[in-house]
């Protein structure tokens, strides 16, 4: 099977991505624009440099614009469901490095994982299934491979 194929591949009549694709689509655009901009009660992209700092992310300056870029970018292809299974590797990675770094000390909120974990295992979920129904990727890939639900 081709790259092509593999990046694309969905069952166009699968709605349950979809509601996954926007949400986690939006929540991870919405963090990415807080941490570059300070859009909806962020703090902006020094104030991120300096969190990244602090937590031991070197080089902060490359890491904050690698995180927010992803956050943005990802959460963008995600809404539109274009390159879904890459949006959601992103998506998990970032994830990951966040739940390594930030909130490894407890499990519920204000301070712990299960925000980013549940975002993580949303994405996992994405990654298998792609972007189902209404996507860019059921439009590109079709005629290439589908996966039979």
């Amino acid at each position: 099977m081709s790259l092509k194929a593999r990046l694309v591949r969905t069952n166009a009549s699968l709605w349950s991505p979809l509601v996954l694709r926007l949400v986690v689509g939006a929540v991870m655009a919405g963090h990415g624009s807080q941490k570059l901009f300070g859009w909806f009660g962020g703090h902006g992209f020094d104030a991120t440099v300096n969190f990244f700092a602090s937590q031991g992310l070197k080089p902060a300056a490359v890491m904050a614009g690698l995180a927010s870029g992803a956050e943005i970018l990802g959460g963008l292809l995600l809404v539109i469901g274009l390159f879904t299974r890459l949006a959601a590797l992103s998506t998990i990675a970032i994830m990951t490095v966040a739940i390594i770094t930030v909130h490894s000390g407890a499990f519920f909120l204000p301070a712990g994982m299960e925000y980013a974990l549940t975002l993580l295992g949303a994405s996992v979920v994405l990654l298998e299934t792609g972007g189902g129904a209404l996507s860019a990727d059921s439009k590109i890939g079709t005629g290439i491979s589908t996966i039979k639900a």
